[in-house]
């Protein structure tokens, strides 16, 4: 017992960054201690560009990382990872056939990839084969219209495709047309997504990123252009919103730039991130029952636009990566309250973008 606990105190931790114009070479692998938070420097993955967004199989094997290139040249790479010595291998790349991929997924069974083109505003689907290499038989979708905001929302943007926590169903985030797109994932290989519906958000809110609570019963979009986050009631690819709150500082008048959201591992509450003048993580209670929200308290993230951040597995830790400020700050969780305290340890590395752990 003692050495399974051992173990699992130990995490691989995989950050996805921005190459071109800054000093990153590339995808980066860290050792996580699971006990004291602190992070130590393990291996990298370099000669890609852009890798910014990744997604990790299931069983820690293959990583999947959008290649954020100009337009016409964006990708997505097929990557085997060793989880002892935090090695990266190129298995091959394929177009993302949308301009600007910013978000990848791989269903449980790691039978394809999901893209999201916000330049492009569109979502690709990307077949794997056995090996974990990406193979030619895909599925484009082009989104079409526009919104209430001219200068973010004059065309489709899809920011995000989130798997249901059933494999099932797919949840298509576009910020351009302020639209969540809900597909059903089949069995088939060159055409693998069919809409079901779509669900639209306040008019300017912009969804970005969606998380689902554990327990299947709720999702979670935080709106990019509003800070606003709506909670859905979640049953078989169908949403019913049930409530829509700000995730905003008390009476705040500066720009709006909000980011990532995720659930707690426990369930008990969510963490939704704002960029520029905030610079922060809005911590909310979840209600067990009916998946409502309620404002617990705010954490400054110790730097310049939390793009992303990630909780550990267990819960104990949250880590932020400050895009702008090139770090990665570590801080320890209180189960009880939510609230966060900054550990003290840092992660130096240009332009963090994306934060993934993977189990040994």
């Amino acid at each position: 017992m003692t050495l399974i606990k051992s173990e699992a105190q130990t995490l691989n931790l995989l950050i996805g960054t921005y190459t071109k114009g800054t000093k990153s070479e590339g995808i980066y692998v860290y050792e996580f201690d699971g006990k004291t938070g602190k992070a130590t420097y393990k291996n990298k993955a370099a000669g890609l560009t852009n890798p910014s967004y990744l997604a990790v199989t299931k069983d820690g094997k293959r990583v999947y990382a959008v290649c954020e290139a100009e337009p016409g040249k964006g990708a997505v790479a097929a990557l085997s990872f060793d989880k002892k010595s935090g090695n990266l291998n190129l298995l091959n790349t394929k177009p993302s056939i949308g301009n600007g991929p910013c978000y990848v997924s791989t269903d449980k069974d790691n039978k394809h990839v999901f893209l999201a083109n916000y330049g492009g505003g569109s979502a690709t689907a990307i077949g794997v084969n056995k090996d974990g290499s990406l193979n030619d038989k895909s599925q484009f979708i082009q989104y079409k219209g526009s919104s209430a905001n001219k200068d973010r929302q004059e065309a489709p943007h899809v920011h995000s495709t989130v798997i249901s926590p059933d494999n099932k169903f797919l949840m298509v985030s576009d910020l351009g047309t302020d639209k969540i797109n809900i597909f059903e994932i089949s069995k088939e290989e060159e055409n693998p997504l069919k809409e079901l519906t779509a669900v639209n958000t306040q008019p300017g809110s912009g969804p970005r990123h969606f998380d689902f609570h554990p327990n299947g019963k709720f999702g979670y979009s935080i709106q990019e252009l509003s800070g606003n986050i709506s909670a859905y009631a979640y049953t078989s690819g169908k949403l019913a919103l049930i409530q829509d709150v700000s995730g905003l500082p008390e009476n705040y008048n500066g720009k709006i730039w909000a980011a990532d959201i995720h659930v707690s591992p426990d369930g008990k509450f969510l963490y939704a991130s704002y960029r520029d003048d905030i610079n922060d993580l809005a911590i909310f209670n979840i209600d067990s029952k009916t998946g409502k929200l309620t404002l617990a308290g705010r954490q400054s993230t110790m730097g310049r636009a939390p793009r992303n951040f990630v909780i550990s597995p267990d819960g104990e830790f949250v880590l932020a990566a400050n895009q702008l400020s090139d770090s990665v700050v570590i801080f320890k969780r209180d189960k009880e309250t939510g609230l966060l305290k900054d550990t003290g340890e840092r992660i130096t590395v240009a332009t963090p973008v994306c934060l993934k752990f993977v189990n040994n």
